[in-house]
């Protein structure tokens, strides 16, 4: 048995990022801003760090090298932790780009694993667009020909977020992530992406960022078309399926009322993204704030969520 396990979030400071990482869901970024909270990562350097309880200062690739069966259950044994989850706060546009899948993803150097992502919007300033997938009829050469014209956002489809979307981001679809927008995003233990388009953004001294228009062509997905909003599927039991895919399923609940967690001999993450509640496991109990997550071992004690008045969390898993 292992306890529930909560990690130090660690921070990516990118330029594009703001303060709602901390004004929203209380993390402690300090006096700077923050594009990205990492809340549990398993890949290489990025390493979370459990933070309290008996596992303190463990990171997870240790939990995974020193307690595989426990944690993964069913899916024992796996050589790292398949999935990375993360908030992100945008106050500018997000390059264009796209994700290898597995088999392209393995032959890069060093190999690393495809990324498909799934985003969850929690905050959308009006007028905040995401781009997903491309327009019906773009090819390759169409898309060629508007990266050269440095018109690539013109083969992209785009819609208006609204808080509560849930975007499916499978491995190759052409995405950007606009201005003015807050997700939760689970997905792929990767960090391969390819930039098509960064919209003539520069750093603080001036340069521009690298892109990797050949690497993008080649895997990107002409067949995916444009990419909608998931449509949720009501649940058994309460709560509702945003995604079920080869990679993880991502369900959502609204607690009003103490809730079990399904014991399906695999690991979980949970993460509050309203209200807040109490996480209670066998004998102990931990309060869970808004922004707040936590992994559910595979093998642990019977688990409950107790909200306070209401809280809605994310459940992912693998499938």
């Amino acid at each position: 048995m292992l306890p529930p396990l909560q990690f130090q979030p660690l921070f990516k400071r990118y330029l594009w990022g703001g303060r709602r990482l901390a004004t929203v869901l209380g993390k402690p970024i300090g006096d700077e801003s923050a594009a990205e909270s990492w809340e549990a990562v398993d890949h290489g350097e990025d390493q979370s760090v459990v933070a309290g309880g008996p596992y303190d200062g463990w990171t997870l690739r240790k939990l995974v090298e020193e307690k595989n069966e426990e944690l993964f259950g069913r899916h024992a044994p796996q050589e790292q932790f398949p999935l990375l989850f993360k908030y992100l706060d945008a106050q500018r546009t997000l390059s264009v780009q796209v994700h290898p899948n597995d088999a392209q993803g393995a032959k890069l150097d060093p190999p690393d694993l495809g990324k498909t992502e799934a985003w969850v919007v929690l905050a959308a300033e009006p007028g905040s667009k995401i781009y997903a997938g491309l327009n019906d009829g773009v090819d390759r050469a169409a898309l060629a020909a508007a990266v050269e014209a440095g018109e690539s956002d013109r083969c992209l489809h785009a819609f208006e977020a609204q808080p509560g979307d849930c975007v499916f981001i499978s491995a190759g679809t052409v995405h950007a992530l606009g201005a003015g927008i807050m997700i939760a995003e689970i997905q792929q233990a990767s960090n391969t992406t390819f930039r098509l388009f960064d919209w003539n953004h520069v750093d603080k001294d001036g340069n521009s960022r690298p892109l990797h228009i050949e690497q993008s062509l080649e895997v990107s997905d002409y067949e995916r078309g444009p990419v909608s909003p998931q449509t949720p599927e009501p649940l058994d039991g309460g709560g509702e399926r945003l995604v079920d895919c080869d990679k993880f399923v991502l369900d959502r609940h609204a607690l009003d009322r103490p809730t079990p967690i399904a014991d399906e001999d695999c690991f979980k993450l949970i993460s509050v993204i309203s209200g807040e509640a109490d996480l209670v496991c066998g004998s102990s109990r931990s309060p869970l704030e808004k922004g707040s997550t936590v992994l559910l071992p595979a093998r642990r004690e019977a688990a409950e969520l107790h909200p306070r008045n209401a809280a809605t969390v994310l459940e992912m898993r693998l499938p």
